[in-house]
């Protein structure tokens, strides 16, 4: 078996205030990664055509308000 196999199998064995407390670390472990990975990206400029596009389109009109 996996690992990954075992936390599956971990997971779904989960009582329901176990699974939800669970879920919680997890949305909040995943989001930290996320966002580090975006900071990594905007820091070695992977981003830079992106928001060069994005006020580009802001400056034409092709942008509306929330």
């Amino acid at each position: 078996m996996t690992k990954l196999e075992e936390i599956e199998k971990a997971v779904a064995g989960l009582a329901p205030n176990d699974l939800a407390r669970f879920r919680e670390w997890f949305e909040t472990f995943d989001g930290a990664r996320f966002d580090e990975k975006i900071e990594r990206d905007a820091a070695s400029g992977k981003l830079d055509r992106l928001a060069d596009q994005a006020i580009a389109d802001f400056r034409k009109g092709r942008a509306r308000e929330l």
